[in-house]
């Protein structure tokens, strides 16, 4: 059953970050506020800063979801009612939720606000999605142990909508319901204070404190797991009849979330349009963005030690290729490319005692001459770390290209603008009158004090008033087509032109 819907959901931890998912492609986009919200550690929102995000993201017909999604104390109840009623107010699309507590005070204040059942409610079956929707809620997240078979199961046989994650960090523990990090290390994750300890090493030991495992068997990050990508299998969850698409990432940097969310938003319109595609470049950007090698978790089965990434916490980067010779004396090698690389990335070589050395690619030279880039195949010279020895591999974990890439889609000056039409006329003895318009139909107006007259010298023609009016500077508009009427040999000052339009 294919749903109605499918909504590519982006994670914002930051302003930057939300400008990123709303450029990139993102149909909406979730964030946390100050409070009760599972990242407390992100630059979440402030009040002002949520209003700022609703017109904003309202603006580009994107919908926005506040995580109030950590368990909540009795002594915050009164608070949180407080925080309720503002998010309804302000205009937010719906919150995502945990605790019963919070469903039951936001069903008495802010009836109308739409619930999200949150993953750490652990729904993994259709009884569970039938529950939430008794219980109020309109759409519920599956616990990400749930299998293809079973989320066609839960879509076919149950109201909510179904939402799932599709890319992004794996919790260790059962649907994000970690207990360990307040443990041992006195924060709870279920109150938005992770330490995230499956990132740490750990050894495996028997009654006795005896090691079972040796270094050959695993790494030491025994609890960390891959990071899920669905590319390859997204069709089938569409499918399935998921609503929404939800990629993790909200302590993740803008540029990770605008090269995750165009990928994802490609590939899910190349779906719609009946031709499922996704490149080679496309497949190895995502990896280079950020990957602890990649799992579709337990989608396609028990993958079990496949499923973890015990030799590396973080970011694994991309294998570019292996050190062939080595000038100690000098601190230089040659390493034979089996990626592309360029100036400025930043390199990291796996060396055989000691870990990891990275470098920065600053000055590259091939057969003796400079060189910006090189290709697949082919030997270049540059300076490395000490310690790094004969056939170490070398993996590149800046990509300085994909970064240029991703900026298109971050900054005030690569913002996405909203076309809008310009009406402008000019008639002696009345105010010039600006209406601008957009595709769904609403309008602007502005009026000039000044009384259009007839001009001394330099009558108003379609070229100057165009040149005023397209000056939307910092505004989310662009202009698409003017339309000038007006009378014969008619003139209105620059700046009145330029008040108009700003009044619009």
């Amino acid at each position: 059953m294919k749903s109605k819907t499918t909504e590519l959901l982006a994670p914002a931890g930051s302003w930057e970050a939300l400008e990123a998912a709303v450029n990139a492609g993102a149909d909406a986009v979730y964030f946390g506020g100050m409070a009760f919200g599972a990242r407390q550690y992100a630059n979440n929102f402030d009040r002002e800063e949520i209003e700022k995000a609703v017109f904003f993201a309202h603006m580009h017909r994107v919908r926005l979801y506040v995580t109030v999604n950590t368990l909540v104390d009795d002594s915050e109840m009164e608070e949180l009612a407080d925080y309720l009623i503002f998010l309804s107010n302000v205009g937010i699309d719906g919150i995502i939720v945990q605790d019963f507590g919070v469903i039951e005070v936001a069903r008495k204040v802010v009836p109308d606000l739409p619930l999200h059942a949150s993953t750490q409610m652990t729904i993994t079956n259709s009884a569970g999605a039938e529950f939430a929707y008794n219980a109020g809620m309109e759409r519920a997240v599956l616990a990400r142990e749930c299998s293809l078979q079973e989320i066609r199961k839960i879509c076919a046989e149950s109201s909510p909508e179904i939402e799932v994650f599709i890319h992004g960090a794996l919790c260790v523990c059962y649907s994000g319901q970690c207990l360990m990090s307040s443990l041992i290390g006195g924060r709870s994750g279920n109150r938005g204070r992770c330490a995230q300890p499956c990132r740490l090493p750990y050894s495996l030991v028997n009654g006795n404190g005896e090691t079972v495992l040796d270094s050959n068997q695993a790494g030491q990050y025994l609890l960390s797991p891959r990071d899920m990508n669905t590319l390859d299998i997204l069709p089938e969850l569409i499918e399935a009849g998921v609503g929404s698409y939800k990629i993790e990432g909200r302590m993740k940097r803008p540029e990770y979330v605008a090269v995750v969310v165009d990928i994802y938003r490609r590939a899910i319109d190349s779906y719609l349009h009946g031709d499922y595609h996704v490149s080679e470049e496309d497949k190895l950007n995502i990896r280079q963005i950020f990957n602890r090698d990649f799992t579709t978790g337990f989608l396609e089965g028990h993958p079990g030690k496949e499923m973890m990434s015990d030799r590396r916490p973080n970011n694994r980067g991309v294998l570019v290729g292996r050190v062939i010779k080595l000038d100690r004396k000098d601190n230089k090698a040659i390493v034979k490319l089996e990626n592309d690389i360029h100036l400025g990335d930043g390199l990291e070589f796996w060396i055989t005692v000691g870990g990891r050395v990275g470098t920065t690619v600053n000055v590259m030279t091939r057969e003796g001459q400079a060189v910006d880039s090189a290709a697949v195949g082919e030997q270049v010279e540059i300076d490395v770390p000490k310690g790094v020895k004969l056939n170490d591999r070398v993996f590149r974990t800046f990509d300085s290209k994909l970064m240029s890439y991703a900026q298109q889609f971050c900054g005030e000056a690569n913002k996405k603008r909203i076309s809008v039409n310009a009406h402008v006329e000019a008639r002696l003895g009345q105010p010039m009158k600006v209406t601008l318009t957009d595709d769904e139909g609403n309008c602007g107006y502005g009026e000039t004090d000044f009384i259009v007259e007839n001009a001394r010298k330099h009558a108003l023609t379609e070229e100057t008033v165009r040149k005023q009016v397209e000056r939307l500077g910092t505004t989310e508009y662009a202009l698409a087509d003017l339309v000038f009427e007006h009378d014969e040999n008619v003139m209105v000052p620059m700046s009145e032109i330029n008040e108009a339009r700003r009044i619009a």
